[in-house]
């Protein structure tokens, strides 16, 4: 699976990390269940935030809302408590539904005191719409394809057609999903950003790689309908391990949009952008210890570091999302050319 370094681009002057993806947060993994079958052309894809109990040990989260066409569950309360009590789901729009159920069970299952000695809990579920590929409305996805995307996490993981975003599209052509780190080095240490996106936005004409208008030059090649008016939408989940208060974290992730935006997204009225973000360097316990918690945050003038990462890595994990998008037929044979399709018959380079 090549990805958008494998043809000469490296986005912004931060070092990535070892793997350049989300997991590159020690903790975090990441599952797809994929479903490819003519009109159905979706999926789903989970990201555990760390390998213990997640409602028992709570991380620093937040989320922020950059447009709000779109559909989410559970960040009300997250940016009220400031905490992340459960894995993250991603889906289709009508399947979120689905996806929580199943996340609420997967939940139930490892925590008996749930509804019972304790209160409830608050799944964590975001989508994008998948309508032009997929039959949004047979609701293909069901719960033990959800159960299957977060029992099979790991350290590598698909990126493009794949999970969630089997059937999305990103600046007209195939999109999905895509991913990509930053290393933060700070006088204390050095941390990891990473950055999983599920792109679904964008028109042709606008897309740009580091900077070179590359839409402008492939729109000229593709008809006019097969360049999508910008009505889709993004999500993008951040982790990191850099030691942040929640008012912190969202600043940082407030961020991303310049990712976005570098990549030629303008934010349309009908395009959904919500940012979900957690860090592993603080655990909360559920439970009331009846001491004092403490816990450890970066200095204020630290924090431009951050700002640039979660930019760079966003911008990154879009054209990877790009990159590694597969050719799909779709509901009622619907298509989008892939941007390596593209960029080999007719010649165009990305740098």
């Amino acid at each position: 699976m090549k990805r958008i370094r494998d043809y000469g681009v490296e986005i912004g002057r931060l070092k990535t990390g070892e793997r350049n993806k989300i997991t590159d947060v020690e903790g975090v993994t990441v599952g797809h269940r994929t479903l490819r079958d003519q009109n159905c052309q979706t999926g789903v894809t989970a990201i555990l935030p760390h390998q213990g109990n997640v409602f028992k040990e709570k991380l620093v989260a937040s989320s922020h809302v950059i447009n709000g066409f779109g559909k989410t569950m559970g960040t009300i309360q997250m940016q009220e408590l400031g905490t992340l009590e459960t894995p993250i789901v991603l889906t289709n729009t009508l399947s979120i539904g689905t996806a929580a159920d199943t996340l609420i069970q997967y939940m139930l299952e490892d925590n008996p005191e749930i509804g019972r000695s304790t209160g409830t809990v608050n799944p964590i579920v975001g989508e994008c719409n998948d309508m032009f590929l997929n039959d949004i409305r047979a609701q293909y996805v069901q719960k033990h394809h959800v159960q299957s995307a977060l029992r099979q996490t790991g350290k590598d993981f698909d990126e493009g057609c794949v999970g969630a975003g089997t059937g999305m599209l990103c600046y007209s052509l195939q999109g999905g999903i895509g991913s990509a780190s930053r290393l933060i080095e700070l006088e204390h240490g050095t941390y990891t950003m990473g950055v999983l996106v599920l792109t679904n936005f964008g028109s042709l004409s606008d897309l740009r790689v580091d900077g070179k208008p590359v839409g402008r030059e492939l729109a000229d090649h593709i008809t006019a309908s097969n360049e999508e008016r910008d009505k889709g939408s993004v999500m993008v989940i951040a982790a990191t391990d850099l030691p942040v208060t929640e008012r912190q974290l969202n600043r940082i992730i407030k961020r991303s949009v310049t990712g976005l935006s570098r990549t030629g997204s303008v934010i349309t009225t009908g395009s959904g952008e919500v940012v979900i973000g957690f860090s592993t360097a603080t655990k909360i316990p559920h439970e009331k210890t009846g001491e004092l918690l403490s816990a450890t945050f970066i200095h204020e003038e630290e924090i431009d570091e951050a700002f640039r990462a979660i930019g760079e890595a966003t911008e990154e994990a879009v054209l990877n999302s790009l990159i590694a998008a597969t050719p799909v037929i779709g509901r009622d044979g619907n298509v989008r050319p892939t941007l390596t399709e593209l960029l080999e018959k007719h010649s165009v380079a990305l740098t």
